[in-house]
């Protein structure tokens, strides 16, 4: 066992163990946005949320603003703009699903991110991302649970599976833009331009404003200041850390999810429970990547006595 560790590397930086620690706020988020949709609409939630996070962290950033540029806006508005779409869609689908099965969907996104960088930016992904994309494939029919010879997804399913696509666009632009510009500006962008694509996307799905509740705005504020912490630590920590090792440390958010729903009562079906352990498992095998053992050089021999080169 001490031979095939020693094959991997697991070197743990700072900001890795800061990310691990913020997976562990991020998955305990999904019960809070699982209740919330029964005193909200989805895409207004998202935006509250967002709004808030936006507002807390403007007070305490506020003057940075001044500096911002162009590039600095641009890398914002598109971050926040998959964080929209990202959230908005996993919370709408969270009105049907409960919180453990949308926490293990939405790791989906995890393999995802080889597949799109494959597609957007050439690079091929290893055989250990393609098994890891077959197993937490494999998972993810076992956790929707097919009857009879079709598969039965249903459309709170579908919406979160989709979301890991913009969730997976997330990750990479952020690893993209990080080292180029001020964490802080950018993040403040992000959040706004997120909350306000979500206030947005309420138009086409027939949303109103919800009343007012207690629940709610508790929610919210809480929801908005975990946002605000989340994403300027991933903002922060991905200036050093790939995004294959981030999306390792990610890979933790669906355990968390399930732990926290668990102990509120929710309970999935043991072949769902599979399910969801097959998708961590490929979450983890995609992102492992084997040390090739370097080819000792040939010595170079003696030269025969009395032989002219």
């Amino acid at each position: 066992m001490s031979s095939f560790l020693s094959r991997y590397k697991f070197n743990i930086k700072i900001q890795e163990a800061v990310l691990m620690l913020i997976t562990m706020l991020w998955g305990g988020t999904f019960l809070v946005v699982h209740h919330a949709m029964n005193v909200s609409g989805p895409f207004f939630f998202v935006g509250l949320r967002f709004a808030t996070a936006a507002l807390l962290l403007a007070l305490f950033s506020w003057k940075t603003l001044r500096g911002l540029s162009w590039q600095e806006f641009k890398a914002g508005a598109w971050i926040g703009l998959a964080i929209a779409c990202g959230y908005g869609l996993q919370t709408w689908g969270m009105q049907t699903i409960s919180s453990s099965k949308s926490a293990f969907i939405t790791a989906m996104y995890v393999p995802l991110v080889p597949l799109l960088q494959w597609l957007f930016l050439g690079r091929m992904p290893g055989l250990m991302s393609w098994i890891g994309v077959v197993l937490a494939f494999t998972g993810l029919l076992l956790l929707a649970g097919p009857e009879g010879d079709s598969l039965a997804f249903s459309a709170g399913e579908i919406a979160t599976l989709l979301s890991t696509l913009a969730i997976a666009a997330e990750i990479i632009l952020i690893s993209a833009c990080a080292g180029k510009v001020d964490v802080r500006r950018v993040t403040i962008v992000q959040l706004a331009v997120a909350s306000a694509c979500a206030f947005i996307f309420m138009l086409p799905n027939g949303e109103s404003v919800p009343a007012f509740s207690p629940f709610l705005l508790y929610s919210a504020v809480g929801l908005g200041i975990a946002s605000a912490v989340i994403q300027v630590t991933m903002n922060w920590a991905q200036r050093s850390v790939s995004p294959t090792r981030a999306t390792v440390i990610y890979a933790g958010e669906p355990v968390w999810a399930g732990i926290v729903g668990r102990i509120a009562g929710e309970r999935l079906p043991g072949i769902a429970l599979l399910g969801g352990a097959l998708i961590v498992l490929g979450v983890l095998i995609s992102e492992l990547k084997l040390k090739r053992k370097k080819k000792a050089k040939p010595s170079a021999s003696p030269e025969p006595a009395g032989e002219n080169r």
